[in-house]
């Protein structure tokens, strides 16, 4: 089981191109489904796994006060192996296929009003090599509404900032092109000009456009850790996640005006339907100013 777990995973790199935090995230509920397997159902092959078997690891996970997001990633995680296994002929029947993913509640994502966001893209000083980065990373999230992830992997040759877009690698590998505003673009150019060429090691020259002290390029976590210092000077005392400026991209360019679809390409999402969540928090603060300035609210 742990080898065909392993082959999966192996699929899941090379011919689907999933990013690194989905293929951890599948590794860790494949582990544990597999875990409960054999320990607790004494299956020791998955082509002994019936629909019951899976729906008694999900009862198990729901009583340990999973929820349903955790519960739905686990299914999807699942369903995906036992498809792999029977195209693979790995398997003789796939126990999966009649499974239902479990009902999620969807949070409203956690936006930064504009007045938070000046404050915060105000906050890194360009007085230091890292002032330089800092406000670059924080002005090009704002800017172009990309992940994290997807920033921290860009390299010099995907920034054109003559012809102001960025180009991309998204999930699944998918290539977009963002454009970027001419503040961003600006500020993107003080960074290349004048910051980075002092945090590269000459000796270990690298391709990456935003390096940590090191040189090398900048973890997710290595940003995280400088937003929240960054949040804490600035005196933005709302809980923040690195998505929370890709959220207020998206936020801000729908309560402006901008047309769903565009966001939903500038986002990168497959599905538009991920997309209009936003317009749910665009409703939701109407409804927050209606309530604060109407007289008889």
């Amino acid at each position: 089981m742990k080898d065909q777990i392993k082959d999966f995973i192996h699929y899941l790199i090379v011919e689907r191109g999933l990013s690194n935090n989905t293929i951890v995230s599948y590794e860790r509920d494949l582990k544990s489904y597999q875990k409960h397997l054999v320990e607790i159902q004494k299956i020791e092959t998955f082509n002994n796994v019936a629909r019951l078997h899976i729906i008694q690891f999900l009862k198990s996970l729901k009583e340990s006060g999973k929820s349903s997001k955790t519960i739905a990633r686990h299914t999807a995680s699942i369903r995906s192996l036992h498809q792999f296994l029977l195209r693979e002929k790995q398997a003789d029947q796939d126990p999966s296929v009649l499974i239902e993913s479990p009902q999620m509640e969807r949070s409203l994502p956690k936006i930064l009003s504009l007045h938070e966001v000046e404050k915060l893209l105000e906050t890194p000083k360009l007085t230091t090599p890292f002032g330089y980065r800092d406000k670059a990373m924080l002005e090009l999230l704002y800017a172009t509404g990309i992940r994290v992830s997807e920033m921290i992997n860009l390299d010099l040759t995907d920034v054109h900032l003559t012809m102001g877009f960025i180009r991309c690698y998204g999930k699944g590998k998918k290539e977009r092109i963002v454009p970027i505003g001419r503040t961003a673009t600006e500020v993107i150019t003080s960074y290349i000009e004048k910051g980075r060429p002092k945090l590269v090691n000459a000796k270990q020259p690298t391709e990456a456009l935003f390096v940590n002290h090191h040189g090398n390029r900048i973890s997710r976590q290595g940003f995280w850790k400088n937003l929240k210092n960054i949040a804490l000077e600035a005196n933005v005392n709302k809980e923040l996640t690195p998505h929370t400026l890709r959220h207020s991209f998206a936020t801000h360019l729908l309560e402006n005006g901008a047309d769903l679809r565009a966001v939903q390409e500038m986002l990168g999402h497959a599905d538009i339907s991920t997309t209009q969540i936003y317009t749910h928090v665009t409703k939701a603060r109407l409804k927050d100013v209606y309530n604060q300035f109407h007289p008889r609210a």
